[in-house]
């Protein structure tokens, strides 16, 4: 397709955060244009979490990379009090490398090494305002089911839409073809 990228050349993935990355998170966050300054706050903070605390607390991260920059990330974990029940915390890429497959190899990515910890389903969280419109549309064209709607839940006219995709047994940490862990 015209003006599509090739970003899956080249790119590695990482699981284990440095200190680096709460910059970076903050910077694919805020390019989107979509967060309000709590909500970058808070994703920075689960990187934090994770330096701090170790994997312990839950929190998993997939770092997609090339040449030193960090292009993208997932961060998930498992959903406490369940056997086998995922939260995908945030997956963002950054603006300027949308629209090439990055943000799909991520879920990928993120959904393998779900299944491969013994998850059997992954809930997404996404806001109703108009502009997730293509987050939605992501979402539904890579599996995922809106299993519910809770109106109003982030501000008057903004709902919360609740997805649910379920994942089998996978071979763990198997990337998508092309990319290689790191």
């Amino acid at each position: 397709m015209p003006g599509q990228r090739a970003p899956l050349a080249g790119i590695t993935l990482r699981t284990e955060p440095c200190n680096d990355d709460r910059a970076a998170v903050r910077a694919i966050i805020e390019s989107s244009g979509f967060f309000y300054p709590d909500e970058v706050a808070v994703a920075v903070e689960l990187v934090e979490e994770r330096l701090s605390k170790g994997v312990e607390r839950g929190y998993h991260f997939l770092f997609a990379e090339a040449e030193g920059q960090v292009l993208g990330y997932a961060c998930f974990g498992p959903i406490p009090c369940s056997q086998h029940s995922y939260d995908l915390y945030w997956i963002a890429v950054h603006e300027r490398q949308r629209g090439g497959g990055l943000g799909r190899m991520l879920l990928d990515a993120a959904e393998k090494t779900v299944a491969g910890m013994g998850g059997r389903r992954i809930y997404v969280e996404t806001a109703s305002r108009p502009q997730y419109a293509p987050t939605r549309a992501f979402y539904a064209a890579c599996g995922y089911l809106a299993e519910a709607v809770l109106e109003d839940f982030y501000a008057p006219g903004d709902s919360k839409v609740i997805f649910v995709k379920i994942v089998g047994a996978a071979e763990r940490h198997q990337p998508p073809e092309g990319v290689q862990w790191v």
